[in-house]
């Protein structure tokens, strides 16, 4: 099937969407959404174990089905998105993300919830990258797009801590059916106004090439790798199963390589990856996404597990790292413009390091003022700025043709370090408890943190490798923002 002329035309740079903020905060709405879908599950397993059976350790299925949908597919349904249209398939995904949640809370067993949770994972993997993919195609590179940057990572951090802090009130007063049935709601909202805020857009591709082996072979070593990592604490990281899913991944992701290099419609262009900045970039939110995920992971676990928190007052007590996460962000968009996305991810890293080093030495008696909020109000500013600096180093100078699949990449560095980052922790929480009381737990927890140290200070390694400026895109690869189409 070939695309129209009109979307063939070169593209020239056009007056700003006078709906261009409006349009951001429909996005950011999508993004906060997704975010708080992946967390907002934790503290409803065991209302939803007891409730629906589940078998000893079946539980964690509800969001390791999530978390492989999501992850598996995100490549995939950034270049969907760019060769069918942004705005019709980001429409799709969010239709069909209402829907797995309705059936999510409908669930009348284990087994129903586990595959509207993969469902559900799969349209978030239409959506979370469609949506950034709107957002460059929204605001042209520079200061306008650095700070719809931070503006979309800050609406991420407030997912994850709506997630804490109203999943457990949510489960309490109403069951955890409505974790799920919330998303509703939400979801016909972005459905009315999608239609009336974004502007369509797609490639300018001559042809509409899937590269079907490539999607296929990347899709399976993404879903092999995820699996391996969220089974890796209970089968263990060297057992047979981890280590054969790691090397099936690695060979898959080598045949995806080869195919890539052969195809004339490539999945994703391997220039992409050969660049210092794109590359550089998607590995330091990888190693990010890992120690803001472990961190959190280990620092819920500890303030319910020894300090004795219920949901809402650990939720409430959490807010202070997003709040100066989304400081961090509009500092870090800012000193990007000026300093380039090096510095700032040096430094963001530096201050997640710091973070994590303090909460490392939290005691089993421990208080929130003396103990973790020290480290969560350095944490939480590093976090904003290098996750803006890592996604604006990833995503400057990517063409409009490939910006559904650079945000995929974007987006599922950030979700599968995730993922990564909670089985390092719990794996390493488990090694070093000394028992099950609230002492062992605590040697446990305080060498999780470190270990989010070590992850930070990796990030911090490939951070300093970043070009030091911004690269401009050139005049045939400028992103600009789309003209509507009916």
């Amino acid at each position: 099937m070939t695309a129209t002329a009109s979307d063939c035309a070169p593209r020239t740079a056009t007056t700003p969407d006078p709906r261009r903020w409006r349009a951001l905060a429909l996005l950011c709405l999508a993004g906060f959404m997704v975010i708080l879908d992946s967390q907002i599950v934790v503290l409803a397993l065991p209302s939803i174990a007891n409730g629906l059976d589940f078998s000893p350790g079946g539980a964690q299925w509800v969001m390791s089905a999530y978390l492989l949908g999501f992850g598996g597919l995100l490549l995939l349904g950034g270049r969907i998105a760019d060769l069918l249209g942004r705005r019709r398939v980001f429409m799709t995904g969010t239709l069909l993300f209402g829907l797995s949640s309705l059936l999510c809370g409908f669930a009348w067993s284990a087994g129903v919830l586990v595959t509207a949770r993969a469902v559900q994972g799969v349209s978030a993997a239409v959506m979370a990258p469609t949506a950034l993919s709107l957002l460059l195609n929204t605001f042209e590179e520079g200061p306008e797009r650095n700070k719809a940057l931070a503006i979309w990572s800050g609406s991420g951090g407030f997912g994850a801590t709506a997630a804490l802090l109203i999943g457990g009130p949510l489960t309490g007063l109403l069951g955890w059916q409505w974790v799920f049935f919330l998303n509703v709601p939400v979801a016909l909202l972005l459905l009315i106004l999608g239609p009336l805020l974004l502007r369509e857009s797609r490639t300018e591709a001559r042809t509409r090439s899937y590269d079907p082996a490539g999607a296929l072979t990347v899709t399976a070593a993404l879903v092999a790798s995820m699996y391996a990592v969220v089974e890796a604490p209970r089968a263990g990281w060297l057992s047979a199963q981890t280590a054969g899913l790691l090397a099936a991944s690695v060979a898959l992701a080598l045949l995806f390589v080869r195919i890539e290099s052969r195809s004339t419609g490539p999945l994703v262009p391997l220039r992409l990856l050969r660049s210092r900045s794109v590359s550089g970039g998607n590995l330091v939110v990888f190693l990010l996404g890992s120690c803001a995920f472990g961190m959190s992971y280990t620092l819920s676990q500890y303030g319910q597990d020894v300090l004795g928190y219920s949901p809402l007052r650990f939720g409430l007590c959490n807010v202070v790292m997003p709040a100066t996460a989304v400081i961090g962000s509009y500092a870090g968009q800012a000193l990007v413009t000026r300093v380039g996305p090096r510095p700032v991810a040096v430094g963001g890293l530096a201050l997640v390091a710091t973070g994590s080093l303090l909460l490392s030495r939290v005691p089993v008696d421990g208080g929130f003022v003396r103990d973790l909020f020290p480290g969560l109000l350095v944490f939480g500013p590093g976090l904003g700025a290098c996750a803006v600096a890592g996604s604006i180093a990833a995503l400057t100078g990517v063409g409009e043709r490939e910006s559904g699949v650079a945000s995929g990449i974007n987006t599922a560095a950030f979700q599968i370090g995730g993922a990564f980052g909670v089985a390092v922790v719990s794996s390493v929480a488990l090694s070093f408890a000394d028992g099950q009381g609230p002492a062992g737990l605590t040697t446990g927890y305080r060498t999780a943190f470190t270990a989010c140290v070590v992850l930070a200070a990796v990030g911090l390694a490939c951070a300093a490798t970043l070009p030091r400026g911004s690269r401009r895109p050139s005049p045939d690869r400028a992103v600009t923002p789309s003209r509507a189409r009916s």
